[in-house]
């Protein structure tokens, strides 16, 4: 199953970086990403969404040229086969845009959207979705970027257990509020007198 991590970000600037640092620890075999992506909010409250990869425009491309090829064959069966390449390649690129804009895998676009709406002007955040990953070596990589997690699919203790990492805690320690309430079952256990 794949892991939705959503963190927020101080800047844009931040997010590219981060992106950019997701692709760098999955070359290093750290993290491996099924899609990546980011949103801000402009200064005048707009959403912006940048998709790390561009399906509609890639599957355009990529029917183009089977387009052009099917083309071309078919131009050969009826002497022209020019004419049969150009109408193959536009015909192509029309049906593998259209398969890119249908086939939108990865994080969904809507939910991007609707977090970009709940950041500030001049915030952004980035989404990763994660098949498998070094845990302890790309929550180190992501720490001096300070995000903040705004959304995953994690079960509740292990989102806990990230976002204490994320803050200097140790995975597996107790967070502050449970440190509190340990020491103060501690202090009412010792200031009761001994029974006799």
């Amino acid at each position: 199953m794949s892991r939705l991590l959503v963190f927020g970000l101080d800047s844009p600037q931040t997010a590219e970086k981060v992106l950019d640092l997701g692709q760098d620890l999955a070359k290093q075999q750290l993290l491996e990403l099924a899609d990546a992506a980011w949103v801000e909010r402009t200064a005048d409250g707009k959403v912006k969404l940048h998709q790390s990869v561009n399906l509609t425009a890639m599957m355009a491309g990529s029917g183009a040229v089977t387009g052009a090829l099917w083309g071309t064959l078919i131009g050969l069966l009826f002497l022209n086969p020019l004419a049969g390449a150009a109408v193959g390649a536009g015909v192509g690129a029309g049906t593998g845009a259209i398969t890119g804009r249908l086939t939108d895998i990865g994080v969904d676009d809507d939910l991007i959207r609707e977090i970009g709406q709940t950041l500030e002007p001049g915030k952004a955040a980035v989404f990763f979705l994660a098949r498998n990953a070094t845990v302890d070596r790309v929550i180190e990589a992501i720490k001096p970027y300070n995000p903040r997690v705004l959304q995953t699919n994690l079960s509740v203790d292990s989102e806990r257990e990230l976002i204490d990492a994320l803050h200097g805690q140790n995975v597996g320690a107790p967070s502050a509020s449970e440190q509190a309430s340990s020491g103060s079952q501690q202090a009412s256990s010792t200031s009761q007198p001994p029974s006799r």
